[in-house]
């Protein structure tokens, strides 16, 4: 196969099983590069994130009712794209080689001369399982394993399965697509010579937040399986491995198992809330709803400028975020202000996570207060502070006012300058949206007053006319007091408030509630 001159390429990319960090390092790459991404619904959404700015999107997937596209129409999809001089990456879930259709994909590549490449993922035989506690091949139970499509109708099952020789060929059988024919595999397996006691799980949508799984045995399991309405896709394990799930399902067990929870923070800030989360079993959704930048207005400007020129005056630093000490020293590097001419200032932060950023800048605190508020930084500083003291601010233009007001009673001259400004994300996000009005929101967190504000005057701006009605019934979670008073006083009832106002309280208070309320 040579590529002609002004072809793109088509990467043919296995997603995985559906948690988005079991994509390969490869498959990460190729999204992040294409010009067009190519996807079905077994591909997590949440990889969409790593897009470049501009990337086309196009969805192709396949419900069990319905085809959005053909097979054939996705082939030449690929080939066109190509044509047109783009580079595509066509996501698949699992693995593409594992009846993904692949081969048919990358055979019209072939023959129109378009350079592709094929990139193994996670197949959903063996992560599924592995994710409810099930491995697919053990030292005592199962030495080898089939893996075997379940989509087909009866007739076309019997035609492509030689049930003789499959059904006692391995230990482990895994059937993929095969909910519906579920009672028909059964039948046929304890036809050929399985025990009516083997036992048999699915696990439907497994690595997910909406990962479940069900166990019986071959003689019991269509049953079961109609009981519990248990609805594709899913996967299908038979043999003895199934009975290591109760001493091993280690996911099910995790504190946010199940839950999916909202982050409505700056994207920038949200890093470590959204690995916590993930950490613990939840899936993250990242919706900000607010974005920090330079100030814009010129008096601000001015105004900020001059106090950071008048360095040498200060006897006190005063930071209540990490945004308040990032901006603080992007500004004096940009006005070329040598940090040595603090010298006479001591620093003084609100909570350990403000504190933290300071140290990675070469600057430790002289006083961080038990709680993290700007009343108790006062608390902290009764015995230091000094009647005439001048004391910088570098802070958000929407801070409280309670910290400034409080020094002035005590006879300091507290300086505030507005190092970044928070306006509302324009980042509307239509998926994010769909999980809220189809109640699959577990929990939203809130770090501030303004996300509260602001998340509530995005949904209106989406075309959500009561925002509050479609937030009904999801636990809201605010980092502190203050927080907290504001969602109340927006209507919003506050389930979850950590005694201590950090990321790390907040994340342990969700998981606590989560436990308690036996949601998981």
């Amino acid at each position: 196969m040579l590529k002609q001159k002004n072809k793109g390429k088509v990467y043919l990319v296995g997603a995985g099983p559906g948690d988005p960090k079991l994509i390969t390092v490869r498959g990460l790459e190729c999204i992040k590069a294409c010009d067009v991404v190519v996807y079905d619904r077994l591909a997590s959404p949440r990889l969409l994130k790593f897009l470049k700015p501009g990337t086309e999107k196009v969805y192709v997937g396949k419900l069990p009712d319905r085809h959005t596209m053909k097979q054939e129409d996705i082939n030449q999809l690929l080939v066109d794209l190509a044509l047109e001089g783009k580079i595509v990456t066509r996501l698949k879930g699992g693995d593409p080689t594992i009846f993904g259709r692949v081969g048919e994909e990358a055979e019209l590549l072939y023959q129109n001369g378009i350079e592709f490449d094929i990139v193994p993922g996670i197949t959903s035989a063996i992560a599924v399982p592995a994710y409810a506690g099930i491995p697919v091949t053990h030292r005592d139970l199962a030495s080898s394993l089939s893996i075997i499509t379940g989509h087909e109708s009866p007739d076309k099952l019997d035609e492509s399965i030689h049930w003789d020789k499959v059904t006692n060929a391995t230990g482990t059988l895994v059937f993929l697509m095969g909910v519906a024919k579920i009672g028909y595999i059964a039948q046929q397996l304890i036809k050929h010579g399985k025990l009516p006691d083997t036992p048999v799980a699915l696990i439907r949508w497994g690595t997910r937040v909406e990962q479940r799984t069900i166990t019986g045995t071959l003689e019991t399991i269509e049953a079961i399986v109609k009981a519990a309405d248990f609805k594709p896709p899913a996967v299908i394990v038979v043999g003895e491995v199934v009975r290591q799930r109760e001493k091993l399902k280690w996911y099910e067990l995790k504190p946010l198992f199940g839950t999916r929870v909202l982050v409505t923070r700056a994207r920038a800030q949200s890093s470590d809330l959204v690995d916590r989360i993930e950490e613990l079993g939840g899936e993250p959704c990242e919706f900000p709803v607010i974005e920090t930048r330079e100030p814009s207005e010129a008096g601000v400007i001015a105004v900020l400028e001059e106090a950071l020129h008048d360095a040498r005056q200060y006897d006190w630093l005063m930071f209540t975020s990490v945004n308040g000490v990032e901006y603080f020293f992007s500004w004096i590097k940009k006005l070329r202000i040598d940090i040595r001419q603090f010298h006479q200032a001591r620093i003084a932060a609100v909570g350990p996570r403000t504190a933290e950023a300071l140290e990675k800048h070469g600057l430790f605190v002289d006083v961080l207060p038990v709680k993290f508020q700007a009343e108790d930084l006062l608390d902290s500083l009764s015995d230091s502070l000094i009647p005439g003291q001048r004391v910088l601010l570098p802070r958000g233009d929407l801070a409280r006012e309670i910290l400034p007001q409080e020094l002035k009673k005590k006879g300091l001259i507290p300086i505030e300058i507005d190092v970044y400004e928070t306006i509302i994300s324009a980042d509307q996000d239509e998926e994010i949206l769909e999980l809220l009005l189809k109640r699959k929101v577990d929990v939203i967190t809130f770090a501030s007053s303004s996300t509260v504000t602001n998340l509530l005057e995005v949904l209106r701006r989406m075309g959500v006319e009561q925002p509050l009605e479609v937030l009904e019934g999801v636990d809201i979670a605010c980092i502190g007091p203050v927080t907290a008073k504001t969602a109340t006083e927006c209507g919003l009832t506050v389930t979850i408030q950590p005694e201590d106002a950090t990321i790390d309280a907040l994340i342990d208070a969700i998981s606590a509630a989560r436990v308690a309320s036996r949601k998981i």
